[in-house]
């Protein structure tokens, strides 16, 4: 009687060993993180003079740019361009506020990433903005911001005609017209129309590089000037 109770308690243990181990190796799937949301921008205002910062200098402020939180979001990280000499900046913050000291008088534009965990990010839209400076009772026009084509971009063999389609904005709202220079040199200091739109088409031939800019002016001879776009036809 012995050996079959020792049998059946035998293979009763090794059932039990089994079970723990079986059960042990089965980890449940870690969590999946959710890729992060775009941030909504708040402050300073889109298209915008921005006339809270603190005073630093005669030359500088400080400006506290603003964001609600974005979901599944870790991080963030703010980019800055001023628009004057097409420079950007970029500042690393775990809240959706920081400060940051600006140029006074001059336009900018900024925005948002948002990162966690994963590997993806994503961007809030971009808003421009002027950083007051001493008191104006005019602004100059945002540079305008050049659209088509794209930067380098190439275009086909047999293309004779491009559509050079910029937009252009103002605190004052005010923009009267733009000047247009347009040649297969750089910087392009050929003017070859002044315009009320938006956009202008321009005769091309295959086998040349073009760069062009738009001067953009207002109702009281205030002006700025955008970069420089250049684009080939093969």
């Amino acid at each position: 009687m012995k050996k079959p109770i020792l049998y059946i308690i035998g293979s009763f243990m090794v059932c039990i060993c089994g079970f723990n181990c079986s059960s042990g190796g089965s980890d449940p799937d870690p969590k999946t993180e959710e890729p992060p949301g775009a941030a909504n921008l708040i402050f300073p205002g889109n298209n915008s003079e921005c006339t809270e910062g603190s005073n630093v200098s005669s030359t500088e402020s400080t400006i506290t740019f603003d964001w609600y939180d974005a979901n599944n979001t870790s991080s963030y990280q703010l980019f800055i361009k001023n628009l004057k000499t097409q420079s950007i900046e970029n500042y690393n913050t775990t809240t959706s506020q920081i400060s940051v000291t600006l140029l006074r008088g001059t336009p900018y534009s900024w925005y948002v990433i948002s990162k966690n965990v994963t590997t993806q990010t994503a961007q809030s839209n971009t808003w421009k903005f002027y950083n007051a400076g001493d008191p104006e009772s005019s602004y100059a026009p945002f540079p305008a911001e050049l659209v088509a084509p794209l930067l380098y971009a190439k275009l086909s063999t047999g293309t004779t005609s491009v559509l050079l389609d910029w937009n252009a904005e103002d605190v004052d709202n005010d923009i009267k017209e733009f000047d247009l220079y347009f040649e297969s040199v750089t910087p392009p200091n050929t003017r070859i129309t002044t315009t009320s739109d938006s956009n202008f088409s321009v005769s091309v031939s295959g086998g040349n590089t073009y760069y062009w800019r738009i001067i953009t002016k207002d109702d009281q001879n205030n002006s700025s000037e955008s970069q420089i776009f250049q684009f080939s036809v093969e």
